[in-house]
C-alpha cells in the first residue's frame, strides 16, 4: 500500500522498495555506461547476485547498499530515489514470422 507524505507517493511494501532499488542500481551502472559484467567484476560480486538484485530479488543488507553505492559514486540514499526507467517485458522476444515459418 503506498501513502502520500507532503505530496509525495510513498513505497512501502518491501518487494516494492527492493525492486525500486534494484532499478535504480540498474540506472546508475548504465549511466556509467557499465555492463553488469563489468560493474559486478568492479564490485566484486558474481554476475547472478548483480543479476538479482536489479531484478528486485535480493533483500541488501546495509554493507552490500554502501559497496554498491560507493562503486556507483553515489550517497547510499540516491539508491532509494525513484527510478525512471522500467523493466520491460522477460522472457524470449516473441517469434519473427510465426509458426511453422523458415
Amino acid at each position: 500500500m503506498a501513502t502520500t507524505f507532503e505530496g509525495v507517493r510513498t513505497i512501502e511494501t518491501p518487494k516494492a522498495v527492493a525492486r525500486n532499488v534494484g532499478r535504480r542500481v540498474a540506472e546508475l551502472r548504465g549511466e556509467q555506461g557499465l555492463t553488469q559484467e563489468e560493474f559486478s567484476a568492479e564490485v566484486g560480486v558474481s554476475l547472478r547476485y548483480l543479476q538479482q538484485v536489479e531484478a528486485g530479488r535480493e533483500n541488501l543488507t546495509i554493507e552490500s547498499l554502501v559497496k554498491l553505492a560507493r562503486h556507483l559514486r553515489v550517497r547510499v540514499v540516491a539508491l532509494f530515489e525513484p527510478a525512471q526507467i522500467k523493466i520491460g517485458r522477460r522472457g524470449r522476444p516473441p517469434r519473427i514470422g510465426g509458426k511453422g515459418t523458415s
